[in-house]
């Protein structure tokens, strides 16, 4: 007879991959996330095709075009029998067939003259992904989508290269989950309980079994507490007292006729009693965020990130001791199972406490501003304390900006772009970046892409790439003078300008298929709010042997 399964078990063996990675309240978030794909070409379906397999809530597709015969070359969403159909309908049934959790609905509308005739309607997702646009069209989308709040993802392939930016006003991370991260344990400064803990343990009364299975933590506890009693209460300062600590916690371990015991705990003390001298401080990221006026000045329409920041500054400046709240969890340890959960639970407990304390301190800010003391949900208050040390905030130059069309007096990618173009290891990803801004430049100015033969010309003995490589060059490097640099004092190669003249405009599905999912990795950390964002520009070339990518902050 069959188990029968409920809602949540299926869910969780659909997910399971990646409820390991970003855990179930990342998949939450995923599965309260609107996209909008903007364009479904191969790049657009690529990177949408994975956040539904993800679990996304739901996802529209925008695109006025008709499904033509290239498409049925490079884009695995549409078939022989699409030609002649709007993409944005043919597309969107594949994609829903991917995954029947996902609601999914299309526009067939040109983007453009769906914002000119709707300016409201990019505002009610929760994410747009913007493919195959012009720098023209990218900005128009921007001044729509960026006053209201809604992240734009910019992805676009274009031949070999790729491209690939994010823009909104501000991004902010709970869980930036670094690659490694320091453990705040606090052998240091032990609290109350954990030094009454380390106090309780007699290790000339143990047996040999408890004795090589005292966790090393407790070691270095008692250690640091006979150190300080015959120091002043001082801490080893220099290399000498260093090496004196460690002797003292070796002399503590059993010995056979001078030959000392197999005691694997004692190694790990020895080999951690740095964590005594060199505990973690507070990372300078974090220390920013406790510094921004975001969080010195809340006000009721705050982010609740925000407010959580300034009762975790009021934490650090009044109750923890230029510390931040404990992370609760401990690492193995050579220990026994019930001795290890005593101290486990020890950490929990004071882990515990901090968070009340930063809810107090919460529910104050909270009425001060006018707010319910209780409208922060303490699943939150906890998550933001455990996650404290690894707190990000981005914030995003509008692509307006960077291409000196704000009308606020900022100039074009400036230095930074100047710095890229001269650096050996930059310079042919920032030429790269300028020609790509110049073949819109020049698609705005010709009608068609670099490359592109012109309807009725006759074949001559100059191919349409070659014809067209010193207007697209003459544009880049009216770019380079709009950074305010003389353009002799740069050198964007034929090669590479050929090579953009030869690609047309194409987007081809091996370059789709990578910016694609490139651009759903970015979305994710959107969504979820984990993991750090790109910052920057980035340009993937893979036009040479090896494929290279760079970002840029210009």
């Amino acid at each position: 007879m069959a188990v029968p399964t409920t809602e949540g078990d299926s869910r969780a063996k659909r997910y399971d991959r990646q409820i390991r990675i970003w855990g179930a309240h990342g998949q939450d978030a995923l599965e309260r996330a609107h996209i909008c794909l903007v364009n479904a070409g191969p790049t657009g379906t690529e990177a949408l095709k994975n956040l539904v397999l993800g679990g996304i809530a739901a996802f529209t597709v925008v695109d006025g075009a008709d499904v033509g015969v290239a498409d049925t070359g490079n884009n695995f969403m549409v078939e022989a029998s699409d030609v002649g159909r709007k993409r944005a309908a043919a597309v969107a049934a594949p994609l829903k067939e991917l995954n029947e959790n996902v609601a999914g609905s299309c526009v067939e509308e040109d983007p453009m003259a769906l914002l000119e005739a709707q300016p409201t309607f990019f505002h009610s997702f929760t994410l747009v992904i913007a493919t195959q646009l012009r720098e023209d069209e990218v900005l128009r989308l921007e001044a729509a989508t960026r006053p209201a709040g809604v992240p734009l993802l910019i992805a676009r392939s274009y031949g070999l290269a790729g491209y690939l930016r994010i823009s909104t006003e501000e991004h902010r991370v709970v869980e930036s989950k670094p690659d490694s991260a320091a453990q705040d344990l606090r052998f240091h400064a032990p609290w109350p309980q954990l030094q009454a803990l380390a106090q309780s343990i007699d290790l000339a009364t143990l047996n040999d079994i408890d004795h090589k299975h005292v966790p090393y933590g407790l070691l270095l506890v008692k250690a640091a507490l006979q150190w300080r009693s015959e120091h002043n209460g001082a801490l080893p300062a220099n290399s000498a007292e260093r090496t004196a600590f460690k002797e003292l916690i070796k002399s503590w371990q059993r010995s056979i006729d001078g030959v000392p015991l197999d005691e694997e705990n004692f190694l790990e003390a020895v080999s951690n009693a740095h964590k005594m001298w060199a505990p973690p401080s507070i990372p300078s990221e974090v220390r920013t965020i406790l510094q921004d006026d975001a969080a010195k000045h809340v006000t009721s329409s705050s982010p609740d990130f925000w407010l959580l920041a300034a009762a975790l500054r009021a934490f650090v400046d009044e109750d923890g001791h230029a510390s931040l709240p404990l992370e609760g969890s401990i690492p193995d340890m050579f220990a026994t199972t019930a001795m290890y959960l005593q101290l486990q639970r020890v950490y929990r407990e004071r882990a515990e406490q901090d968070v009340a304390a930063v809810e107090a301190h919460l529910a104050r800010i909270l009425q001060s501003v006018g707010r319910d003391a209780k409208s922060v949900p303490k699943a939150d208050i906890r998550a933001f304390c455990k996650n404290a040390r690894n707190l990000r905030v981005v914030r995003f130059k509008s692509l307006a900006d960077e291409a000196g069309s704000s009308g606020g007096g900022v100039a074009a990618p400036g230095s930074g772009l100047r710095g890229a173009l001269s650096g050996e290891d930059t310079a042919a990803a920032a030429s790269l970046y300028l020609l790509l801004r110049a073949a819109d430049r020049f698609r705005v100015s010709y009608g068609r892409w670099p490359g592109v033969g012109v309807p009725g010309e006759a074949e001559g003995d100059v191919s349409s790439h070659e014809r067209d490589l010193p207007a697209l060059k003459s544009l880049a490097v009216g770019l380079v003078a709009e950074a305010g640099a003389s353009p002799s004092a740069f050198s964007i190669s034929d090669d590479m300008t050929g090579e953009v003249c030869r690609f047309g405009g194409s987007e081809v599905h091996c370059m789709g298929a990578i910016v694609g999912g490139m651009a759903a990795q970015e979305a994710i950390k959107l969504l979820t709010h984990q993991f750090v964002p790109l910052a920057g520009t980035l340009i993937f070339n893979s036009m040479g042997l090896q494929s290279s990518s760079s970002v840029f902050n210009f």
